[in-house]
């Protein structure tokens, strides 16, 4: 099942466990997946000394995890192959405390706080790339606190339940029996929610202001650029951020990175990753920045976490997001036939009606990607026309279940209270309202600044990117901006690396040049 190389991979990987480890599979004897499961522990387990498994019978298919005999909280009902393969990996590698995702202390300690028990269920799918990440920060929000129960569910395996609880979008994820999140995620965002669920007993300590040469908001290829070339200027430099990787992490394939023919949004964000930790850079994640405050020219910065940083120099590179419709019912059935990733909750509509709206690249893809499963696909474009690449427009026109109208207005999403039935749009041109029946709409009009919180200190034009200069300087000394977040055009990655170096070049050469990086 596992290649040789992928074999010395998890070698390498157990070589320095320190404890004792037993995938303990629970398996009706006739499961159709029993063999496919114990084939990949076995192997798996083939790997270390320090790891075996064990079968036993029981109902329906699932395994959980022993340290030195002791059950942990966390238990698999799938087979984690494809992209959950790093997931077992990484529990095991957690639970030893040698995990590279493992959060830092203060994180650790709000998990411990979390009050009351709860059993927390991730139906998720093999083949989504959002999944991964929600159900590893789970797993280590359960391994902190083991009054955390967390199992992952292959949607798959389990259609009964996924239809029973009405599931359209993964990573669906329900708290004693309640949905309390969908889609894509941070361990901030979730430890967040599941505070505010069961409350904490967490009490955050004074803190005393830390102070570094540069700061770095943001975690994409713009913010990890600024951090690297900053610390090879011997800056003391930390990055906050809510994940590193940002926006890149949805990114399944990318084919336009100099260089590098093909690579993906895992594998960058994995590699943004590797190279922070060559360099002295404190790496603050899970967080967000909810205050800047500009005293005698220092850059007071408040965190999430209720830290207070300072700094002379502070490079904003928080990039951007997706833009959702804010129309009614887009919020209400998210999760529910609204969707944002066509790969990730794609396949839930394999056989029904779809809507995209957005008629740029990425909504053309998307609508190519739904064609090959769905019935139907129609598009919605608010222009008169397309504005994607006439390449994606030409495929599309070959496709003979796509439709496609443009000048149309959004006005709601409608639904039955449970999923969503059907569309409302305006023709723009005649001012007529149809409704189109449709099982899913896909929200595909592009992306936003992630600028809010330093709107009131920097100049910001009416789409809320950041303005600067060519060298990457705001309006204000001492603070740059660079990436998706900034006017620069054409967002792209190589670009966003690009203007990450420059920004921190500049905040170099002020420096050195002894300019006043004051107010």
């Amino acid at each position: 099942m596992l290649e040789q190389a992928l074999k010395d991979q998890v070698k390498g990987l157990f070589a320095n466990l320190k404890n004792e480890y037993t995938f303990k599979v629970e398996s009706n004897p006739t499961h159709p997946h029993k063999d496919e499961l114990v084939g990949l522990l076995q192997e798996v387990s083939s790997c270390s000394e320090k790891v075996n498994h064990t079968v036993e019978d029981g109902e329906g298919l699932a395994f959980t995890i022993l340290q030195n005999g002791d059950a942990s909280s966390v238990v698999f009902r799938a087979v984690p192959t494809g992209h959950e393969f790093t997931t077992l990996l990484l529990a095991v590698l957690n639970m030893d405390g040698i995990g590279k995702n493992l959060p830092d202390e203060t994180l650790m300690n709000r998990m411990k706080g979390i009050k009351g028990k709860i059993e927390v269920k991730s139906y998720i799918s093999l083949s989504c790339t959002n999944c991964p990440d929600v159900v590893q920060a789970l797993n280590i929000i359960s391994m902190m606190n083991p009054n955390v129960h967390h199992e992952i569910i292959d949607g798959a395996m389990h259609q009964s339940e996924v239809s029973h609880l009405n599931i359209q979008a993964v990573p669906s994820v329900f708290a004693n029996g309640e949905q309390f999140h969908v889609g894509r995620s941070t361990l901030g965002e979730l430890l967040g929610k599941l505070e505010e669920k069961a409350g904490t007993e967490f009490k955050a300590a004074s803190v005393t202001e830390k102070q570094y040469d540069v700061i770095v908001v943001g975690g994409g290829p713009a913010g990890v650029s600024s951090a690297v070339y900053s610390a090879r200027k011997g800056f003391s430099v930390a990055i906050v951020a809510e994940t590193v990787g940002g926006q890149v992490t949805e990114t399944v394939a990318i084919e336009n990175m100099i260089s590098t023919p093909k690579t993906t949004g895992s594998q960058l964000t994995a590699d943004l990753k590797l190279h922070l930790n060559e360099y002295p850079i404190d790496v603050l994640e899970n967080r967000r920045v909810e205050k800047v405050e500009l005293v005698d020219g220092v850059k007071q910065i408040s965190t999430s976490l209720g830290e207070k940083l300072s700094t002379p120099a502070m490079i904003i590179a928080t990039g951007a997001s997706w833009r959702k419709l804010n129309v009614p019912g887009e919020n209400e059935y998210i999760g529910s036939g609204v969707a944002f990733c066509t790969h990730c909750d794609g396949p839930f509509y394999k056989g029904k009606r779809t809507v995209v709206i957005g008629g740029g690249n990425s909504g053309l893809e998307a609508a190519i990607d739904l064609a090959a499963i769905a019935t139907e696909v129609t598009v919605l474009e608010y222009m008169n026309e397309l504005k994607g690449d006439q390449v994606l427009q030409d495929k599309l026109s070959t496709l003979p279940h796509v439709k496609i109208i443009t000048n149309a207005e959004t006005l709601s999403v409608e639904g039955d209270g449970k999923k969503v039935t059907a569309l409302k749009f305006k023709h723009r041109d005649s001012g007529h309202i149809e409704n189109i029946d449709t099982d899913g709409v896909f929200v595909q009009i592009g992306l936003r600044a992630n600028s809010e919180v330093f709107s009131e200190v920097v100049e910001t034009n009416r789409a809320g990117e950041i303005m600067i200069d060519q060298n990457c300087r705001t309006d204000i000394p001492g603070i740059y901006a660079a990436g998706d977040v900034s006017v620069v055009p054409f967002k792209q990655i190589v670009i966003a690396m690009g203007e990450g170096a420059k920004a921190a070049l500049s905040a170099f050469d002020d420096q050195i040049k002894g300019l006043q990086l004051a107010n």
